[in-house]
């Protein structure tokens, strides 16, 4: 007899069979005590009174407050409609720290309300393994992805991120990309940022694939089965001494990283809204950057953005090794007085290079206080300078005669 019938029935075997106490609690097996609890109730609230009581408690004292509730549904919506990522982790990094429950309990709030499905035919986390660069700077990823104008027109977006702290460090549209184009796009990035020790981009043969320029062509043999000759951008990466790796045919998750930044730009974007020209693309885009490095927190560079991450601590670069000697590589361009800046021993210094060179890309190789300043292209020395400490202003050497 379960509880319900069994309360019941004691009930009515007092007041209708004329049992005692102490009889009717001999035969159902209780105690008198309880006989009575339930004589109580039954006088109070009826048959009804006696049924089993829920054991839950009315309150739970480590339940989160209703406001806490209600904040975290906001940020999921609010988030959801920017195309921001929505997860648990990542509406704990907007609540108020002083207010906000652990990233469990706001995942069972989340469940709680239907907005999020657990998945458990997924992978642990812990069974992950990451391979990450340790410095900013040590590896570059780039990929081209595809996205729709209003009309319907199909343009590709290119971009270029920072292995070590998924920094994004370009990305700009066009109507398709081409060998200019990615070359371009690489070498205002390193204006900006300084060059890379390394590239990652998908397989030689597709990247930039269908372009209109030169393909990469590290693993193409023309029809005498002999290497094809290096394209620009990869006699740039060799002038340079970048070391340019590629992924695996078939296999993108080489390049996972820019694989999911594709993801959540185009999450962004669509919740954006798409437009109507190249040049209004564009402008998403130089909002995204904004958004993508500095106001969202990055779970696997610990919860930073990535322009914490990619400033705190110093960058990796390309070098190479002369007469036993190793020397760092810049890349940079003349400016229109012909020099180039240097900063040495904590100021900055002015190489002087020549007017003829203006506007022109160079290559920098550094060594202790000496530089040597290359045309990429031709391998020309056009300067060299032994630094004095003393002057802002360096002359280049005089050659010998």
């Amino acid at each position: 007899m379960d509880e319900h019938n069994k309360n019941r029935s004691i009930i009515l075997a007092i007041t209708e069979g004329g049992l005692t106490h102490t009889e009717a609690a001999t035969r159902f097996g209780v105690s008198t005590r309880w006989i009575r609890t339930l004589l109580a109730r039954f006088r109070t609230g009826g048959l009804d009174a006696v049924d089993p009581r829920p054991r839950t408690p009315h309150t739970n004292p480590r339940a989160i407050p209703e406001s806490t509730v209600n904040a975290i549904l906001t940020l999921r919506h609010t988030l959801t409609d920017q195309g921001l990522d929505a997860g648990p982790e990542s509406i704990w990094d907007r609540l108020p720290p002083e207010t906000r429950p652990s990233v469990s309990t706001i995942w069972r709030t989340l469940k709680r309300h239907n907005l999020i499905t657990p998945q458990p035919q997924k992978r642990p986390r812990s069974s992950w393994h990451r391979f990450v660069a340790d410095a900013p700077n040590e590896s570059w990823q780039s990929d081209f992805t595809h996205w729709p104008l209003t009309d319907g027109t199909d343009v590709e977006i290119v971009s270029w991120l920072d292995d070590h702290s998924r920094k994004l460090l370009h990305t700009s549209a066009y109507p398709a990309i081409t060998g200019p184009i990615v070359i371009d796009t690489f070498t205002t990035t390193m204006d900006e940022h300084g060059p890379p020790a390394s590239t990652l981009t998908d397989n030689g043969m597709v990247f930039p694939p269908q372009a209109g320029g030169t393909p990469t062509t590290r693993f193409a043999r023309g029809h005498d089965g002999k290497r094809a000759q290096p394209n620009a951008f990869e006699q740039l990466l060799s002038d340079l001494k970048i070391h340019q790796k590629n992924g695996a045919r078939n296999h993108p998750t080489t390049q996972g990283k820019i694989e999911r930044f594709h993801q959540t730009l185009k999450r962004w974007l669509a919740a954006d809204g798409l437009v109507d020209t190249v040049e209004e693309l564009n402008a998403q885009l130089q909002r995204f950057m904004l958004i993508y490095n500095t106001q969202r927190p990055h779970r696997a560079i610990g919860r930073r953005t990535p322009d914490e991450a990619y400033y705190a601590t110093p960058k990796a670069e390309p070098v190479a090794e002369l007469d036993s000697q190793v020397w760092r590589i810049r890349y940079d361009r003349v400016d229109r007085d012909g020099k180039v800046s240097l900063r040495y021993a904590g100021r900055l210094r002015h190489l002087g290079i020549g007017r003829r060179w203006a506007g022109v890309r160079v290559i920098v190789l550094i060594h202790a206080d000496q530089t040597m300043v290359i045309a990429p292209g031709s391998g020309e020395l056009i300067a060299e300078h032994i630094i004095d400490p003393s002057r802002d202003y360096q002359a280049k050497q005089k050659p010998e005669r």
